[in-house]
């Protein structure tokens, strides 16, 4: 080929694949494996709370929730359960009690929360930590259901992960676990 034909110069044929009509491999998601990490997925979850049409009225007119108090609440709690740091003192029962006292939380309130809580973490992390963040909270609101909100909700499918691979995330995160 010459520089009259146009194109590229047969020196580079070698060194560009074309990839053209292949699919893109999906991105490597980070673990949540620092607090920053955790921030991050709070804000979202919650940003996401606040424009959802079932949960924000029991958030912002219900509980009248303070954002720049809970949240950083919120992160003490996960990074509590995710790695064990001594921040968190809350009462998590107390206060979903208070709320379902005021109105009353049924199984949608459960399962627009754990589809939220699911997506959120699926769309930015993946591994140990992640895994245990959507095990520790689907375990977290079947028992709430049951005995503060008086319904049995089964978390969904997605929210019941292999026993044998729990397993074998608890060895991995030693005494981490909650």
């Amino acid at each position: 080929m010459t520089g009259e034909e146009g194109g590229d110069p047969p020196c580079w044929a070698s060194l560009v694949v074309d990839q053209r009509g292949t699919v893109p491999a999906a991105p490597v998601l980070a673990d949540l494996s620092t607090p920053a990490e955790v921030h991050d997925l709070v804000t979202r979850f919650y940003r996401e709370i606040a424009f959802d049409e079932l949960l924000e009225p029991m958030f912002g007119e219900v509980a009248e929730v303070d954002w720049a108090e809970h949240i950083p609440n919120l992160i003490d709690y996960w990074c509590w359960i995710l790695f064990g740091t001594d921040h968190f003192g809350g009462a998590v029962t107390r206060t979903h009690r208070d709320l379902h006292a005021l109105r009353r939380i049924e199984p949608q309130h459960c399962d627009r929360w754990i589809s939220l809580w699911f997506t959120t973490i699926d769309a930015g992390w993946s591994g140990i930590h992640a895994d245990h963040a959507k095990d520790h909270a689907a375990k977290l609101m079947a028992g709430m259901a049951k005995h503060v909100f008086g319904f049995s909700w089964p978390p969904p499918p997605s929210a019941r992960p292999h026993e044998g691979a729990l397993r074998s995330q608890r060895q991995a995160m030693g005494s981490t676990v909650q």
